[in-house]
């Protein structure tokens, strides 16, 4: 039975942490079997941001390809592979630019708010303006039925189904599928110290980091500021562990903890170590494989790395040729 294909992928600026795991690659390592799954290592795309200091972006490949690996992708159930060496990805994005109306590109609702998120860099680039036609040309050069996306990202789903249907309607083809969402259910985390997780502020738990480490993060978590003895009722509401435990416990024992927390039943200090067991039983584990594979088994990635490119390869240049034909300008 033919399985429906999904693409995505993950920008390499840095190791991936706790929210990008519940966030996008449990999800991945689900759906290796339900489907047939492409996963990229989006390193032009992270020249969007990035492209002023790029001397870590080799590494941040390498540890990526780690990462993907320690979670749980399997190159034998799903293909993995650099988005910069498959070309027909840049070829393919120049085609799209050439058709895409500015205007659609400027009403992107995430552009401006990352202008203003990131105006400490120098982003008013084409390459930023324009990177949903590199999006586009990621997911519909393998003529991808479905993306994984949180509901943040539906807006330029739809825009490369927009570039899709203009596309066809030019040239008078129907070459690719318009790709459908398969929303994600991402679990949203606070950072360790309760605001935003993000690595500017260093409170995020990455896939990298030593367990003592992990441990120090987790003990420093930021609880209910209003609890000053052990025997105080808690609000579990706006405590940060709590919103922890609800990711790594059962529901019963997340119901258990939020009364005995409201009882004064139970101390922050107590909940904060059946806590860090439940999140080292899941790091542990990833941090060894991640570790042990960058340490001794590095030229392993980059082979695995290049031939998961050369099967995306064979697929994207077969679809540039049918666009290529489609457009006249296969000569």
């Amino acid at each position: 039975m033919n399985k429906k294909r999904i693409v995505s992928g993950i920008r390499p600026t840095g190791d991936i942490h706790i929210g990008n795991y519940f966030g996008a690659l449990a999800n991945w390592v689900q759906l290796q079997d339900q489907y047939d799954c492409h996963y990229f290592i989006a390193d032009w795309h992270a020249l969007t941001t990035g492209y002023m200091d790029t001397t870590q972006l080799k590494e941040n490949i390498e540890h990526l390809m780690a990462d993907y690996l320690a979670c749980g992708l399997d190159v034998e159930r799903c293909n993995i592979f650099l988005q910069s060496h498959v070309k027909e990805h840049a070829e393919l994005h120049l085609l799209l630019s050439m058709m895409t109306p500015l205007s659609w590109l400027e009403r992107c609702p995430t552009y401006k708010a990352q202008l203003e998120a990131l105006s400490e860099k120098e982003i008013t680039t084409y390459g930023f303006l324009g990177y949903p036609c590199l999006m586009a040309a990621d997911v519909i050069l393998y003529k991808a039925e479905f993306v994984p996306v949180g509901e943040d990202q539906l807006p330029h789903l739809e825009l490369a189904r927009e570039m899709v249907r203009r596309l066809h309607a030019l040239y008078e083809t129907q070459i690719f599928p318009e790709p459908q969402a398969l929303l994600t259910k991402a679990k949203i985390l606070p950072g360790t110290d309760g605001r935003k997780m993000s690595k500017s502020y260093n409170n995020t738990i990455s896939l990298g980091e030593e367990p003592e480490a992990v441990r120090k993060k987790v003990m420093n978590m930021k609880t209910d500021p209003a609890r000053i003895r052990k025997d105080d009722p808690g609000h579990p509401d706006i405590c940060t562990v709590f919103a922890y435990q609800k990711l790594f416990n059962t529901v019963e024992k997340v119901e258990e903890v939020e009364q005995a927390c409201k009882a004064g039943k139970i101390g922050c200090v107590q909940c904060k170590r059946a806590l860090h067991e439940k999140v080292a039983e899941w790091h542990t584990p990833i941090y060894d494989k991640r570790t042990d594979l960058l340490t001794h088994h590095r030229p392993y990635l980059r082979d695995l790395l290049e031939k998961g490119s050369v099967k995306a390869r064979s697929i994207a240049s077969t679809t540039m040729q049918e666009v290529l034909q489609a457009m006249h300008i296969d000569y």
